[in-house]
């Protein structure tokens, strides 16, 4: 249930989003996945928001 919510608030954020918000959204979630250093990318994500 915890992930049907967490789908639910993806999409919305997403739906909110225009296209070039999404696609760097998109990159950066790509980098994160393709990295040796998910931490530290993710900690600076963490810092700008």
């Amino acid at each position: 249930m915890n992930n049907n919510m967490d789908m639910a608030k993806l999409m919305a954020m997403l739906s909110k989003m225009d296209k070039k918000d999404l696609e760097a959204g998109l990159a950066k979630a790509n980098q994160i996945l393709n990295s040796d250093q998910k931490d530290k990318i993710i900690a600076e994500l963490q810092k700008k928001q």
